[in-house]
This record gives structure tokens, sequence and C-alpha cells, in this order.
């Protein structure tokens, strides 16, 4: 792999690292957006490849705010049961529509959230 791209990937995986801790964000707010301005991925290979990386962000974000005590795991687990019927809709339809239409929604939910967070 070039140098200059994995020191691209190295600093968008701390960002998204970094993300993920303070927020609990991290492959759709950070890292697709990044693979895509940043390293010329198309929106469904930045997402698949985001998704990737969540495996082991999620699981390495969780066992630390464990530590701390922040973790209702009782509703963690809840929210995973249909957040899983959901990815499965959800990867279905990606692959069903256009990737400009993607990113317009994307932008407009992360346009939405930004405005909300900021007044409410």
């Amino acid at each position: 792999m070039e140098r200059g791209r994995l020191i691209k990937l190295v600093l968008l995986g701390t960002a998204a690292g970094a993300f993920s801790g303070l927020f609990g964000v991290g492959g759709g707010t950070v890292i697709v957006p990044m693979l895509i301005a940043f390293l010329g991925y198309s929106e469904r290979l930045a997402t698949g490849t985001s998704l990737a990386a969540i495996v082991l962000i999620a699981l390495f974000a969780v066992i630390t705010s464990a530590f701390y005590g922040s973790v209702e795991w009782g509703t963690g687990l809840l929210l995973s049961v249909p957040a899983i019927a959901g990815v499965l809709v959800g990867t279905t339809l990606q692959q069903k529509v256009s990737e400009r239409l993607i990113s317009l929604v994307f932008a407009v939910v992360l346009v939405g959230v930004a405005i909300q967070m900021f007044f409410f």
C-alpha cells in the first residue's frame, strides 16, 4: 500500500475512534465521508468498508464504556434486535438506489441532526 494512502487511513481511523469514544459516532459520520472525499471511494464501497471497521471500533468502545459504568445493557440489546432488521433493509435499499441519492439523503440527515443538536 502506498505510504500516503496508509497515513491517510491511519489518521482517519484515529479520528473515527476519537469521535466514537466522545460522541458514539464514527463510521457513518467520519469514516464514510472521509473515504469518499480523501481516498476516492464510491459511496457503496465506503459504507461497506466503514461497517467492517465499526465492528472492532464498537467492541473496544463498549468495553471501555462498560469499564466506566456507562452502558445500559438491556437497552443496548433491545436496540440491537430491530437494528439488525434495519441493516438488512438499508443495505438492500442501498444497492438499488443511485449513489448520488444516497449521498444527498445522508447529507440532509447530517445537516438535520446538526440543526437539532444546535437548537435543542
